[in-house]
């Protein structure tokens, strides 16, 4: 077991199975001391932060801003930041938009080799960098197995190269689920979104398998 908790994922993988996401989310809170919660605010991601924040309010919600966000997207966040009372702590890339603008010509397409480089710049040196500064020990996340190819051969419980434990409460839940739970706790969404470093909806940032 190589995880900061030493927890058997297998055997918890199993124990969470059938649970519901609140069940799964108070237990991965009381797992760790230094939990954390990620965020880029895409459409239903405010079903998963409205879950933690009415379990742990004061949890830190870390978002990485790749300046790239619509205005849309920006204006949910700050809705959501104020609804939900979020304790968001947002890291940046190193460089600004404008000087990748010139470096890369604009954002790379996903076939064009510049873009692992474009994808490290804006996504993966800020989480990472993020990830040593506040040295989590779970990592609450809203991914989902129906989102790609890569996502299904996950579980619930997983881990990061760096040994931080994984959680995934919505993992088997469907768009259907989250419009659901919008429905009933009468939340806001947005569709506006893009993220440059997948363009595709079914393709991997790298934030998940390299990370």
């Amino acid at each position: 077991m190589s995880n900061k908790l030493n927890i058997d994922l297998d055997k918890a993988n199993a124990e969470l199975n059938g649970k519901t996401a609140e069940e799964i989310i108070a237990w991965a809170l009381a797992q760790g001391s230094n939990p954390i919660i990620t965020t880029n605010f895409r459409p239903y991601e405010v079903v998963l932060l409205d879950m933690v924040a009415k379990q742990r309010p004061d949890i830190k919600v870390l978002f990485v801003d790749s300046g790239y966000n619509t205005q849309a997207t920006y204006r949910h966040a700050q809705d959501l930041i104020k609804r939900l009372n979020l304790n968001v702590i947002t890291y940046l890339p190193q460089q600004t938009a404008a000087w990748r603008d010139v470096e890369f010509n604009g954002i790379p397409s996903v076939n064009n080799p510049a873009h692992e480089k474009f994808t490290e710049q804006v996504k993966l040196e800020p989480f990472g960098r993020a990830l040593k500064e506040i040295a989590p020990d779970v990592w609450i996340n809203a991914i989902r197995k129906d989102q790609t190819e890569f996502r299904q051969s996950l579980d619930v419980l997983s881990e990061s190269k760096d040994g931080v434990l994984k959680v995934a409460p919505l993992f088997h839940w469907s768009e259907d689920d989250l419009e659901a739970y919008l429905k009933a706790h009468d939340l806001p969404n947005e569709h506006d979104y893009f993220d440059p470093t997948k363009v595709e909806e079914n393709r991997e940032c790298g934030l998940h398998t390299q990370l």
